[in-house]
């Protein structure tokens, strides 16, 4: 596959609200990225939904607040491709939950997709550096 894979989905994040240079405080983000932030924050530990969206929110200082419409469909994605798996289990407040963890076709998944990022980053940083 190319650098990032792909789909129909839009994956809306809300910027800082410290930003305020925009009128629309939402930023589309390439599609696909929210495939690889979950399989980041599940090669941390197993996770249940509503704890991935929270770490991803978190580590990204409020800056990326993922909406049930999009995480599970992409939960459900990454468990048809086999780079995660789940299971049921409770929740910190006692509750069902489904717990996804990663499967050994999800850590290569990632780490290709770690290099694949890397690399466009950096060569957006570059043209975007160039005056």
């Amino acid at each position: 596959m190319g650098l990032l894979p792909f789909y129909n989905e839009k994956l809306y994040a809300s910027l800082s609200t410290q930003t305020k240079i925009m009128s629309d405080p939402r930023l589309d983000l390439p599609q696909g990225t929210l495939d690889i932030l979950i399989l980041k924050t599940l090669a941390l530990a197993p996770s249940h939904g509503w704890a991935i969206a929270q770490r991803i929110q978190q580590v990204s200082r409020d800056a990326l607040q993922i909406q049930q419409g999009s995480l599970y469909p992409a939960l459900h994605r990454l468990e048809r491709r086999g780079w995660i798996r789940s299971k049921w289990g409770a929740s910190e407040n006692n509750r069902r939950a489904r717990y996804y963890e990663l499967t050994s076709a999800g850590k290569k998944r990632l780490a290709a997709e770690e290099v694949s990022w890397g690399r466009l980053v950096a060569a957006v940083s570059e043209v975007l550096g160039t005056a």
